[in-house]
């Protein structure tokens, strides 16, 4: 077992929040901070939606729920969580000067033998590892979007991440019940969203090249490779934006017009429209959240 029991998540978005019930699910004692209190709020009506609805389908006891938010701390007071925090996972935007800026803060605050990890999607641990004390106790702990349900993480070596952090790692994602997949060594995008990605842009490569439509392409990958969703729909449920930072940044690290957002993708945002979370993405959403046209691009 690993010797976690206190854990910090900071950022109480949907990732956040998430990560942060998962754990208290699995008996820790956890605290999800985020700077905006409404944000908060909106979390813990989500989660108490969720767990209302786990309990509905017989899948925990209502005793299992209530345990659970018994051990879940909603809070804007970040720092005195910190400094007693055996693990601390970052879910915040998908902005590197933002995640640095912030592991810098934390790495004063929390005690010298925590675990500073990150949940980013796309930023190596090298990345951001150089703003902390002792970057030998960080790594990336990627979970996946929704984090209650799916069950990979991916725990992420960087070049001065310990054997000790790796192994204490490890054991915490096995101890919430997910299944580790561990990289010994970095590379942008890990392991599944490499394969997401590369799935990503030959949908949109077919879109933008006028082969076949925003359903069509869907339609395809659920029926012919059996995927759960298509990458469209995939794109509208974690957020376009997410894809679109992440494109943003590889362009600027390597320069490659291959690595920059594609024309589609950039008019989307430009437009506000981010997906699922704001009604309009590659789809158009009911209030409801039903999937009700294709938006016109």
């Amino acid at each position: 077992m690993s010797p976690v029991r206190t854990v910090l998540v900071v950022g109480a978005g949907a990732m956040g929040s998430q990560i942060a019930m998962v754990c208290a699910n699995a008996g820790f004692d956890v605290t999800c901070t985020d700077l905006d209190q409404s944000a908060l709020d909106r979390a813990g009506e989500m989660l108490r939606t969720r767990m209302d609805s786990s309990v509905a389908k017989g899948r925990i006891t209502a005793e299992q729920r209530d345990a659970a938010f018994d051990r879940l701390t909603l809070s804007t007071d970040r720092d005195t969580a910190a400094r007693t925090a055996d693990l601390v996972i970052e879910a915040a935007v998908e902005k590197l000067d933002v995640k640095r800026a912030l592991f810098a803060e934390l790495s004063a605050i929390a005690p010298t033998t925590a675990i500073l990890a990150s949940n980013s999607s796309s930023f190596v641990p090298s990345a951001m590892a150089s703003a902390v004390s002792h970057p030998e106790r960080f790594c990336n702990l990627h979970f996946f979007n929704p984090a209650l349900v799916m069950r990979c993480v991916e725990v992420v070596r960087g070049p001065q991440t310990s054997d000790a952090t790796m192994a204490t790692a490890t054991a915490f994602v096995e101890e919430i019940g997910k299944t580790a997949v561990v990289l010994e060594k970095e590379i942008p995008g890990f392991v599944a969203n490499r394969i997401l990605g590369a799935v990503r842009d030959e949908a949109i490569h077919l879109l933008e090249g006028g082969y076949a439509d925003v359903e069509a392409i869907d339609t395809a990958c659920r029926t012919a490779l059996g995927y759960p969703m298509g990458p469209f729909e995939l794109m509208d449920l974690t957020g376009i934006d997410i894809g679109y930072l992440v494109k943003k940044q590889r362009f600027a690290d390597s320069g490659d017009p291959a690595d920059a957002p594609a024309d589609s993708v950039t008019r989307l945002v430009d437009r506000g429209d981010l997906g699922r979370k704001t009604g309009r993405g590659w789809y158009v959403y009911s209030d409801s959240g039903e999937k009700v046209a294709v938006n016109p691009l």
